[in-house]
């Protein structure tokens, strides 16, 4: 028997034990679309900043007869893509974004008396800032249009109206540079991360502890006793690890495209080969933990501990963008940053395929390591 047809004996006879056993099932099949769920809908809400469409409810609570100004706050709010909901004050403490503006606003201001607005937000954090600086902004803005209509000397309705529909004569248009859209949220996070953490969860968990499994009931000791040589056995451990990692990688991009939406865009092909490279570093990352744990136990601790930390270092539970700058530059040392940051530039970003080539490059040189790592730790007993 051929080398190469020693190691795929070994890999299919390793792949079906590991689709037969309903820990790999649960978290191969099912748990992944379970978190693409979850974190994507609580995420959907976006990062602030976005290009999204959606617009965000903010609870107004005005007494008396608020007049024409009032109006023009709300108009001013709603160009800040904030959808005012008129509420009783009594009713503001439910909502999550909530305004309170004073009595009888257009009369106070008119008789030249200072008022303030009130704005509380639950929750913290960028979008608790983003919400503050859109509300200050059509305050302003609308401060500034009673400005303008004292310095006309005519301040009613009529006049209002009036300079909304006058023309500006100067306008500010932003947009970004290059191809970058927003930083990605919901499901456009999610699913790539979920995915990218949970083929590593799988790699350093089963993968791992099937070897251990093996080597404690001795079953790699009668392969050693085999026609098989010691590079057929490595190559088939690992081959039936990076199937089984390959096959989690696909199930989740047809789910994340057909059941949640996600456009994996024109760079598909380089999307592919990213996760083809990552799927071979975590398969050899599975082996070289399988041999170097002495018992199951270490080997599911140390997995699912390794795990966490880079999945949460690495931006697979948050779009690293929105992270300190030092810990964006300390995540592409780490596979599963190098990772994410390659399909957010594939995928949410619009960049070229080359723009992913040197974290092809870093993840394909781990992989070697890891692999020869591997190979010089893999012992039968």
């Amino acid at each position: 028997m051929s080398r190469l047809a020693g190691a795929w004996f070994v890999a299919r006879k390793d792949l079906q034990y590991l689709l037969r056993s309903r820990e790999t099932i649960l978290w191969v099949f099912i748990m992944p679309f379970v978190f693409f769920f979850l974190i994507g809908t609580i995420t959907g809400g976006g990062f602030g900043g976005g290009e999204d469409d959606s617009r965000d409810q903010l609870a107004v609570a005005a007494g008396g007869e608020p007049g024409f100004l009032y109006d023009q706050l709300a108009r001013r709010l709603d160009e800040q893509e904030l959808e005012v909901v008129p509420v009783e004050a009594a009713e503001l403490a439910e909502h999550r974004r909530r305004l309170t503006v004073p009595d009888d606003l257009t009369e106070r201001l008119l008789d030249g008396e200072q008022v303030v607005l009130s704005f509380v937000r639950r929750g913290g954090g960028i979008g608790s800032d983003f919400d503050e600086i859109r509300v200050q902004r059509a305050a302003y803005t609308t401060l500034a249009d009673l400005v303008t209509l004292v310095q006309e000397g005519e301040v009613d309705e009529a006049a209002l109206a009036a300079l909304n529909e006058a023309p500006r004569a100067l306008t500010l248009e932003v947009g970004q540079a290059g191809e970058r859209r927003r930083i990605p949220s919901g499901f456009e996070q999610a699913v790539p991360g979920i995915m990218v953490m949970f083929t590593l969860l799988v790699m350093l968990s089963s993968g791992a502890v099937l070897l251990v499994t093996e080597r404690r009931e001795g079953l790699l000791r009668r392969l050693a006793a085999t026609p098989l040589s010691r590079g057929s056995v490595v190559l088939g451990k690992w081959g039936g690890k990076f199937v089984l990692g390959l096959l989690q990688i696909t199930i989740a991009m047809l789910a994340g495209q057909l059941l949640f939406g996600l456009d994996w865009g024109p760079r598909l092909p380089m999307v592919l080969l990213v996760m083809l490279v990552y799927a071979a570093l975590v398969a050899a990352l599975g082996l070289l933990l399988g041999s170097l744990a002495r018992t199951e136990g270490q080997a599911v601790g140390l997995g699912v501990i390794s795990t966490n930390i880079l999945a949460g270092l690495g931006g697979c539970w948050w779009p690293i963008e929105v992270t300190p700058q030092w810990m964006q530059k300390f995540s592409l040392v780490l596979p599963t940053g190098m990772t994410m940051d390659a399909l957010h530039r594939l995928v949410s970003f619009g960049r070229p395929a080359a723009s992913a080539l040197p974290h092809l490059a870093a993840l394909a040189t781990l992989g070697l390591v890891a692999g020869w790592l591997a190979t010089r730790f893999f012992r039968y007993d």
